[in-house]
């Protein structure tokens, strides 16, 4: 493997040898996403795969979202749904609503915390009565902490003193 310079990161050039079939469909899908060359389309493979590897390989601090598309009309959904973010305030950072057609309802939520209690989280929304799809997508790339928790109300009392 040789090593390159590109914008101040280290990159590994490799080599892969493809199936005609599967050389061919590769061509294709990055010609139709638009990539500009096969190294960034196998670049964007390879981490979203990687992504997936690590949903679901245990506890790695991950970022995502979750969508799901339910019916609002069934009776104490909406307050269900509510409950279990509220529940999990700190892996749940935002949601976004989108009025669908007829009584349809779409829910982006995003979320951060570890792989695990995410999927425990995603779980909960989907057994949930009314639901009716849902998906989650997770990646490595974590958003900043914003703000520190705020110390023990006697921690703080007792420094003050």
């Amino acid at each position: 493997m040789n090593q390159e310079s590109s914008n101040s990161e280290t990159v590994r050039r490799i080599t892969i040898s493809l199936p005609e079939p599967l050389f061919q469909q590769f061509e294709e899908m990055m010609e139709e996403r638009g990539f500009e060359n096969r190294s960034l389309a196998i670049a964007e493979i390879l981490n979203q795969h990687i992504s997936d590897y690590y949903s679901f390989k245990g506890n790695r601090l991950m970022a995502g979202t979750l969508t799901l598309l339910y019916d609002h009309k069934k009776p104490g959904l909406l307050q269900q749904l509510s409950d279990i973010q509220h529940r999990h305030v700190d892996e749940v950072i935002s949601s976004f609503r989108v009025l669908l057609e007829a009584n349809h309802t779409m829910d982006v939520i995003l979320m951060q915390g570890p792989a695990k209690k995410l999927r425990e989280i995603t779980n909960k929304f989907l057994a949930c009565k009314g639901v009716q799809a849902g998906r989650l997508n997770l990646t490595r790339t974590v958003i900043p902490q914003l703000h520190a928790k705020e110390p023990d109300a006697a921690k703080t009392e007792k420094d003050e003193v």
